[in-house]
Formats: structure tokens, sequence, C-alpha cells
């Protein structure tokens, strides 16, 4: 009887630490980042396997002289550090549109741009289904008239889980 008691108890230990590291199936919310200008996206992750997920994130971006608008698609990896703390890293790639409102100026420019991006995060699953995470992303821009080259976007996100 205590063999039967102690295998009961383990299997069920087992399962629920399995659990604990499975990342959700999706989770809808808002990620608040800062890259020349506050930018707020609407940001939904997809999980694919017990440690990959696509997140799709359709943001935008003003300042006192643009406003930008871009969708951005990330292929992510996530490990499990401990109880509902994970850490993810991902690639990814963007496109958008931007366009100038400067005050001084009369003339008023707009275009469109591509980027590719990386991210790497820590995030935290509460047992509520709430997700709040930290993320860093450097962006490479192509285009001359919005911006070229890197940029560093830091991003908090809070996300609903279902």
């Amino acid at each position: 009887m205590k063999k039967v008691i102690l295998t009961a108890i383990l299997g069920f230990t087992t399962v629920l630490s399995i659990q604990a590291q499975e990342i959700s199936k999706n989770a809808l919310g808002l990620r608040f980042s800062d890259n020349d200008g506050f930018g707020t996206e609407i940001s939904y992750q997809r999980a694919l396997q017990k440690n990959n997920r696509l997140e799709f994130d359709l943001g935008w971006r003003s300042n006192h002289d643009f406003k930008a608008f871009k969708v951005v698609g990330l292929y992510e990896w996530v490990w499990n550090i401990e109880g509902g703390f994970n850490w993810y890293a991902g690639v990814g790639a963007g496109i958008g549109s931007w366009k100038y409102k400067g005050k001084y100026h009369k003339n008023l420019d707009s275009g469109s741009f591509g980027l590719v991006t990386g991210t790497v995060g820590i995030e935290y699953n509460f047992d509520i289904p709430l997700q709040i995470s930290l993320d860093f992303r450097p962006e490479m821009y192509f285009n001359d008239d919005y911006r070229d080259g890197i940029q560093s976007d830091f991003g908090l996100a809070i996300r609903y889980k279902f």
C-alpha cells in the first residue's frame, strides 16, 4: 500500500512539474516600448510545441516629428528557469509605414520600411491566466528616410493566457 501511495504522489508531482514548464497555447495583450518615441503594440503569442512559439505584434509609435506603424513576426524558443519564470530568445522580421509631420516644414513626407529583429527576454506566468514579460529587441531597419541601421527597443508586456 505504501508503494502505491508513493507511486501516486511521485506521478502527481511529475505531472505538476511538467505543466509548470509548458508555455500557454495562446496569449493576447499589450506590449509597451520605447524606440525613439513611446509605442504600444497589440501582442499575440501562439505556442507551436512545448518550447517554441510564434509572436505577432501590431504597433504604432509617435514623437514630435513622425508617426509610424509596424507589424512584426517572431519565432521564439522558451526555456524554463524555475516555476512560472521563463526566459526566451528569438528572431523575426517586420514591415511598416511612417509619416513625417514636422512643425517647421511645409512638405510632409511618408514611406515604408522593412526590418529584421531578434529578441531576448524574461517572463513570469502567474497561476491566474496572466503573463508579464520584459524584453530587449535590437531592430535593423532598411530605409534611409525613416531610420537606417540598428535601433534598440525595450518592452514591457502584459498578456492574458488562454
